[in-house]
């Protein structure tokens, strides 16, 4: 049951939680013999998920396991459908030119809480790789590309509800599940609509992995940007009349060099150059230049902050006769700790404190972004991270399990 512990411990949030206050009185048992008989189904999900390569840009991947998802919610007597982005999709460097269609199914209850779920089905890694990385089970872990990040979190939505749905609970208003296929690419497609539900929950779990060596809820993390600054000179022969260019690498070290001071500990805020580019032969000045910076902050006001100061610092221009250009993408907002988020992180330490268990919530900010941020935008009740199984090695591919 170790194994199962994060799925078990959902649905007793929902049975014992104050968004099912006539519950207070029902026992635990049932829930803790319906998580200990759940395992194994949860990892044949598990592995029919992992089976499934499902890269951001992979259509016929997300199409496939979408209408497994949306058939296997379906079946838990939701009212599922899939929608594809809409018009408003946030373009960025990396959004795939087809994004995968979204999974959205409701539950009806007789309660009156709302309460939204949240996963992602897509992944970083590239067709082809499943057959080097397929899914096992060694000794008490479970590995597969994608099991951690966030397969796991899939599987935990789909066997919570099957407990639920076991023990006939209904008292909620409405469950809603929200599984999208663009996480790892920043949500351009997706943000919006999880937007929209989170303003309309009353509670919003979100169904990331808790770390390895211990069971965690997270009610911060750090919010995502990029700046991406061009620089376009003119190329001449760089041995027989270099004064004739308009070198585009010295620009573009100018650039780099004024703003690499923007970071703000005492906020939390960084900024720090990592990728650039220049020039296509060795004899030619450039005429072309690119690079990218990451930002990471912790409130989402401070967005406006480091965009305002990049444009002011990039007017100061070393070589005549270059055009400097940036774009900031804004790849996701920071979740901010609210005081609804921690009176029920804390209610969830009580419940893990019931079974025996001990239950660490996540104060500090973590570095990795979450699509909790943005169903938290517009949220009036508490939208917490790390519902998921522990897991690790997201993003490898060789070492992920959970």
């Amino acid at each position: 049951m170790r194994r199962l512990v994060a799925g078990g411990f959902v649905a007793a949030l929902f049975v014992c939680s104050e968004f099912a206050p006539a519950a207070f009185a029902a026992p635990l048992e049932p829930v803790a013999s319906l998580a200990a008989r759940e395992k194994a189904p949860l990892l044949d999900t598990l592995k029919d998920l992992v089976s499934i390569e499902s890269g951001s840009g992979d259509r016929e991947g997300l199409d496939q396991i979408a209408n497994l998802i949306a058939g296997r919610l379906r079946a838990l007597g939701g009212k599922a459908e899939q929608i594809e982005a809409g018009p408003e999709i946030y373009r960025m460097v990396d959004t795939p030119k087809q994004i995968g269609k979204m999974v959205l199914a409701r539950f009806t209850g007789n309660g009156t809480k709302k309460i939204l779920l949240i996963a992602h089905m897509d992944t970083v890694y590239l067709r082809g790789m499943l057959a080097k990385q397929a899914f096992r089970i060694d000794g008490n872990r479970a590995y597969g590309l994608a099991i951690a990040d966030d397969k796991q979190g899939i599987a935990v939505i789909l066997h919570a509800l099957a407990m639920l749905k076991a023990m006939n609970f209904t008292n909620y208003g409405e469950l809603t599940v929200l599984i999208n296929a663009d996480e790892e690419v920043s949500s351009a497609g997706s943000r919006s609509l999880l937007t929209k539900l989170g303003s309309e929950a009353d509670a919003v779990y979100s169904f990331e992995s808790s770390r390895v060596d211990s069971d965690r809820l997270s009610l911060t993390t750090a919010g995502i940007g990029a700046v991406v600054l061009h620089v376009e000179g003119k190329a001449s022969h760089a041995g027989s009349s270099p004064e004739l260019g308009r070198n585009a690498l010295y620009e573009l070290s100018n650039q780099i060099l004024q703003t690499r001071d923007l970071s703000d500990p005492a906020t939390g805020l960084k900024m720090n150059w990592t990728v650039s580019s220049a020039g296509t032969n060795r004899n030619v000045i450039p005429a072309i230049a690119t690079a990218t910076a990451d930002v990471r902050v912790l409130r989402v006001s401070d967005y406006d902050g480091i965009e305002q100061k990049v444009r002011e610092r990039i007017k100061n221009q070393l070589i005549p006769d270059t055009k400097v250009t940036m774009v900031f993408e804004r790849r996701r907002p920071p979740l901010e700790m609210t005081p609804a988020s921690e009176a029920l992180a804390g209610h969830a330490q009580c419940i893990y404190a019931e079974i025996g268990k001990e239950l660490t919530i996540g104060t500090i900010a973590e570095g990795g972004g979450t699509d909790a941020a943005f169903a938290a935008l517009k949220a009036k009740g508490p939208v917490i991270e790390r519902f998921g199984l522990r897991g690790f090695g997201a993003h490898s591919n060789d070492a992920e399990y959970i």
